[in-house]
């Protein structure tokens, strides 16, 4: 049997390789267009900011390792332009027609760089490759600049930026969105937008940029801003031109549609990786998720499906993620608020800020925790935000919601515990516990910053309460509140906060078995709060 791989990136590498496990007898070829395959394209950033400092290691399998290994021929600076479904063959720049009996499409994405006016006045660069890599790392040796502008504030323009901070540059990001980091919630980012401020980053948020100058960029508002150099991070598209000319279906997007066993609408042509359309986890709707893990399994899936050795499909993409902020690291998975609102599922919400590890243990950190579920309990999504423990937690969360759990899995699961890791009722559990809490009627949670209409009951030390407090808030501290229910309004809503939550949902309790009928909890305390009130500055 004769495979071709069009792609040498993480799905293509991770199928040829699977399937020379499945098949030592199969002729397996990959056709790879730039000068470089199995790079550790997410490790980019870092190679640029000399955190990794061996290009060596930043390619993750040679075309000389993948023949010596597994007997699998990877030809570099080999661009196919053609492929013909009914002949089975691809044709390459070079002229070379090449047959198959199976084609493997794993071209992946491209990064969308729009023209913009004055666009040679300043150098600009974009992050894809381990060239693109070399090219910064070569300018910024040879040059020294002072002053970078980044444009997107996703996974690859916050790492990037972040990166060249730790070069000693000073960092201007751009982001045309009202946020960076889109999949998590405008609530959760707030923490984001606060540390990257603190690291002395210029964020410019709800602006774009509009056109370079000799020396600087301006933006959408008319705002300069000095700049040496600009990297480029506006998001990516699927690189998929080969596959339309060929007649293989694509989404609207542009994504190659596939079935739950990645093929495509030829039977003898799959595809995987960023450049295909994948099942939404949590929606079903059709999407496309750009991320490594997703692009690994499907080519291991493919192989299984040629080689008949227990085929199985593909049940979908969570869109499971992690990123580092300086100090800070926020993760998610499934759907977001918005994704939630655009697919028209209804949701409910709860947060929670609780201790990375035992709080008596030294330097245990806040971790703010939040998911996303349905009135049957169904996980929906979760998002993470903190200094310590943030991926683990999203890892649990994400493994439950892959087996279909619900939140009274997070409350029942048993989890490590010991003081430097965990609390006996870790922050997963402590979550599913709230949630359940709140499907049973136990408490009502309160999210946002508008106390209209509200008495609001802050039940943290008197001597805490005067340092800094809400405008208008009446300090009853908790231990006292039995003595002073006489002090509160029964005929207005009240809405009781303290430190991270707890205790005011404890205050809440007494407060509803003492005749108070409309009582709510703030979510996340007085600390989520004033992450909130942070984003604003």
């Amino acid at each position: 049997m004769k495979i071709v791989v069009i792609g040498g990136g993480a799905g293509g590498a991770s199928f040829a390789a699977r399937m020379r496990r499945l098949d030592d007898k199969a002729e397996i070829t990959i056709l790879e267009k730039s000068g470089e395959t199995s790079i550790a394209s997410c490790g980019l950033p870092y190679f640029i900011g000399d955190v990794i400092d061996n290009r060596d290691v930043m390619q993750v399998a040679t075309p000389a390792f993948m023949k010596k290994i597994f007997n699998i021929d990877v030809q570099l600076n080999t661009e196919v332009v053609a492929i013909n479904p009914l002949a089975k063959t691809v044709t390459t720049a070079q002229g070379d027609v090449v047959n198959y009996d199976k084609l493997v499409l794993s071209m992946g994405v491209q990064p969308i760089v729009p023209v913009f006016e004055g666009v040679s006045n300043l150098p600009s660069f974009v992050v894809k490759h381990l060239a693109d890599a070399d090219k910064i790392k070569a300018f910024i040796a040879e040059h020294h600049p002072k002053n970078a502008v980044v444009v997107g504030g996703g996974f690859i323009g916050v790492e990037v930026a972040e990166n060249l901070c730790h070069l000693g540059l000073h960092i201007s990001l751009v982001e045309l969105s009202s946020q960076v980091l889109a999949p998590l919630d405008a609530d959760m980012v707030a923490q984001v937008h606060r540390e990257l401020k603190q690291k002395g980053m210029s964020l410019y948020i709800g602006d774009g940029l509009k056109e370079i100058l000799p020396g600087g960029i301006i933006l959408s508002s008319g705002t300069k801003i000095a700049a040496d150099m600009v990297v480029l991070a506006l998001g990516v598209r699927p690189e998929t031109h080969l596959a339309q000319e060929a007649g293989i279906a694509l989404t609207e997007r542009g994504s190659v549609m596939v079935n739950d066993y990645m093929q495509t609408n030829f039977d003898d042509i799959y595809a995987c990786g960023d450049c295909v359309a994948v099942k939404d986890f949590v929606s079903h709707q059709s999407t496309m998720i750009a991320l490594a893990g997703p692009a690994n399994r499907q080519g291991r899936l493919i192989a299984d499906h040629i080689a008949q050795k227990n085929p199985y499909p593909y049940t979908g993409t969570q869109g499971t993620g992690i990123v580092k902020v300086f100090d800070l690291t926020a993760a998610f998975t499934g759907n977001n608020e918005k994704q939630l609102q655009k697919a028209g599922i209804a949701y409910e919400k709860m947060v929670i800020v609780a201790n990375s590890h035992a709080g008596y243990y030294p330097n245990a950190q806040n971790l703010t925790l939040k998911v996303l579920y349905n009135k049957d309990g169904k996980i929906l999504g979760a998002q993470a935000v903190g200094k310590e423990g943030v991926d683990k937690r999203i890892d649990v969360i994400a493994t439950v919601m892959r087996l279909n759990g619900t939140t009274a899995d997070l409350r029942d699961a048993e989890l490590c515990y010991a003081p430097p890791y965990s609390g006996a009722k870790d922050p997963v559990n402590l979550i599913g516990m709230a949630i359940e809490n709140v499907r049973q009627g136990l408490v009502t949670p309160y999210f946002g910053t508008d106390f209209e209409g509200l008495t609001v009951l802050d039940v943290r030390p008197q001597n805490v309460y005067e340092q800094e407090h809400i405008d208008g808030a009446i300090n009853i501290p908790a231990a006292q509140i039995r003595t002073r229910l006489n002090e509160l309004p029964k005929d207005k809503p009240i809405m009781v906060h303290c430190f991270k939550g707890y205790t005011s949902y404890v205050v809440a309790r007494i407060l509803m078995q003492n005749g108070f009928d409309n009582v709510l909890s703030y979510a996340g305390g007085w600390t989520f709060y004033k992450a909130l009130q942070s984003s604003k500055d």
